[in-house]
């Protein structure tokens, strides 16, 4: 066997979303950032579009964030279905995270390669840089609010016409124990044809 198969497995079954919440004061160094975002870029992809693009907010990059989400969120949600605690969780949260990793979809100028591939393409990024930074024992959380996906996060973002924001990745130390999950058993989830 080329690597340690039972490390991998390990590794995938350990991976968690752990909420900014329950993050640590202490900080993820750019380092290790790099590390991530880099693994990120191996992620499959159909032409070799590499779409995925990363906007990092850091110190006072967070300052720009934590003033322009709960905002957008305000002003995009319908009066009946705004959250006052939903709103001051998108300022609080950004206190707990050591960056937040804007995850983007850059479109092939060409068009020959269908949106749903380059989207899926930019979640496997996010796959592997969850990966990575569960090796690293870090927490992380994809967070995907309905409002990420308006034109006004474009514009905040600089994104082109046809470019997108699929989430926020935030990042930190985990506070307290390593949470725990399970899964279906894989006779629920699978349908073997052989004939």
């Amino acid at each position: 066997m080329k690597y340690n198969l039972s490390e991998i497995t390990h590794l995938i079954r350990n991976r968690r979303s752990v909420a900014p919440e329950q993050y640590s004061s202490r900080k993820v160094h750019r380092e290790q950032l790099e590390l991530i975002l880099t693994n990120g870029t191996w992620a499959p992809n159909h032409g070799m579009t590499q779409p995925w693009r990363y906007k990092i907010f850091m110190d006072e990059g967070l300052v720009k964030l934590r003033d322009f989400l709960p905002q957008l969120y305000q002003e995009l949600t319908p009066t009946e279905k705004f959250k006052e605690s939903k709103f001051e969780r998108l300022k609080a949260r950004l206190d707990h995270v050591s960056a937040v990793v804007v995850i983007c979809l850059e479109r092939d100028k060409s068009g020959k390669i269908p949106e749903l591939e380059e989207v899926e393409a930019v979640a496997c990024s996010v796959q592997n840089m969850m990966l990575t930074t569960v090796a690293y024992g870090l927490a992380c959380y994809w967070s995907t609010p309905g409002f990420i996906y308006s034109e006004q996060m474009k514009n905040f973002l600089g994104l082109g016409n046809d470019d997108k924001c699929l989430g926020l990745f935030y990042l930190g130390y985990p506070a307290g124990e390593w949470p725990t999950s399970h899964r279906k058993p894989l006779e629920y989830v699978t349908e073997w044809i052989t004939e």
